[in-house]
């Protein structure tokens, strides 16, 4: 099965969650419309857990959230209290065995849907095959779910309090017992998890879209080292560790879409303020301002509006390309980027170009789309790109490759430049970034920019994507 992506050598987005306290509402259609707003972080499994207080029961398959689920399912899927889940395997492979949420069960059972990456899984795992307890999948969720049950016997807060100290790394999980919704945040906030309001009950989502969805009204977000407990008595709120706020700075740049507030600000606004500090710090002389779609146009909006250069769409996106099943011949690898980019020849032919993306990964997809423009007609190409060179792969919960696919980790801005074959390259600072987002070096992880990992890797694990020391 191949995947075809906005770009075939970029980041991939890894996973979203949604979850849902609302006695006498239909849990498992509302949780189906979050996670279909939050599709976007993940496209391989999709599942849900509901409890009606007496049982859990979790239904959960690969593929989209409207291939996973149905009216029959839906129906089946009576309760409560649910949480759900969209993936994309960032550890494990992407196989059904690994989907979430992961469902314990027993005496006291439990489901959890998680998004991030511990660095400290293996060990945990260890411990948990030495004491007789089976691992059968190979994600860090199951690992997660397991250790948690196996602590659990009467309060699920004390046993998170005892457990969670453990957990090294990123993580933004929801757990879900008989009787309760909780939401938790690593220490570090790398991943995002927001807090709203539906009919007198609450709603936890990766992202503010995800409430958006449903009409919920956006409360605020859950605080790094949190733990939040929502049942019958209503929200308690427990803070675990003392927080080091360091959201990924990627959801800012592109994993977010557009729409979700961080803060007060959409991402949509964040993104513009790249491009317009974008075009301060690397302007040039052109006739248009082109994105590349879908996550460069907000930066293109903001570079041209700062360098006074028309905006306009050149390259078409074939939205309905998505999954294939088909396994690509030689003649559709050669076709490539065409397969979802086409040129408008009438508006590029014989104009001085701008072009705007997010990030360059491997270099391969911009290469083919600066040979596009090329061959529509395009007299110059000047790349501009709304963040800093991706020299660094990540370890909390983003599929980078390892180090040495990542172009900008080998080739000098220049290299890269003559690589994909633009007449100039420039990316925004990090200086510039950080200003975009209104926040300083300490308030973001920016490890896959600037090599700085808040959260320690391992050297066994740093080793397995090439980072030699």
């Amino acid at each position: 099965m191949e995947q075809w992506d906005r770009k075939m050598d970029d980041l991939k987005e890894y996973c979203g969650v949604f979850g849902i306290y609302s006695p006498n509402s239909d849990v498992a259609r509302l949780t189906y419309f979050g996670l279909f707003a939050l599709q976007h972080r993940g496209q391989e499994s999709a599942g849900i857990a509901v409890s009606d207080r007496k049982d859990i029961v979790c239904y959960k398959d690969m593929g989209l959230v409207s291939q996973v689920f149905d009216e029959k399912i839906l129906n089946i899927l009576k309760g409560d209290i649910a949480i759900g889940h969209v993936r994309y395997s960032t550890t494990g492979s992407s196989t059904e065995l690994n989907a979430q949420p992961m469902l314990v069960s027993g005496e006291n059972p439990i489901a959890i849907a998680h998004n991030g990456n511990l660095v400290n899984s293996l060990d945990i795992k260890k411990e948990l095959e030495e004491k007789g307890i089976k691992i059968s999948g190979t994600v860090d969720t199951e690992v997660m779910a397991k250790k948690i049950a196996l602590y659990y016997k009467n309060d699920i807060l004390s046993t998170l309090l005892e457990v969670l100290p453990s957990f090294q790394g990123a993580y933004t999980m929801l757990v879900l017992t008989r009787d309760k919704l909780i939401g938790v945040r690593d220490p570090y906030g790398i991943r995002p998890l927001v807090l709203g309001k539906f009919n007198g009950s609450y709603v936890l989502s990766s992202e503010t879209c995800g409430l958006d969805i449903i009409g919920a009204k956006f409360i605020r977000e859950i605080e790094p080292g949190e733990i939040v407990v929502i049942d019958e008595e209503g929200i308690k709120s427990t803070t675990f560790a003392q927080p080091d706020p360091r959201l990924c700075i990627f959801e800012l740049v592109y994993f977010a879409r557009p729409d979700s507030k961080f803060g007060t600000r959409l991402a949509h606004e964040i993104r513009q303020e790249m491009g317009r500090i974008l075009a301060q710090e690397s302007p040039v002389d052109a006739d248009l301002v082109i994105p590349i779609p879908d996550s460069g146009i907000p930066a293109a909006i903001g570079y041209a509006q700062q360098a006074r250069i028309p905006f306009s769409e050149g390259l078409i996106k074939n939205r309905y390309v998505g999954r294939t099943f088909i396994q690509p011949d030689q003649r559709l690898r050669e076709l490539g980027v065409r397969l979802k980019l086409n040129p408008l020849k009438e508006v590029i032919e014989g104009k001085r170009i701008v072009l705007v993306d997010d990030s360059i990964v491997r270099g391969t997809t911009s290469r083919q789309i600066v040979n596009l423009l090329r061959e529509a007609g395009a007299k110059e190409i000047h790349m501009r790109v709304s963040s800093p060179p991706t020299s660094y792969p990540c370890f909390y919960g983003i599929d980078t490759a390892e180090r040495g696919q990542l172009i900008s980790a080998y080739k000098s801005i220049e290299e890269v430049r003559k690589y994909i074959g633009s007449d100039t390259l420039r990316y925004l600072s990090v200086e510039g970034l950080l200003r975009a987002c209104r926040g300083g070096a300490e308030s973001f992880c920016t490890a896959c920019f600037t090599g700085d990992y808040c959260i320690p890797i391992p050297q066994d694990i740093k080793v397995t994507k090439g980072i030699l020391e």
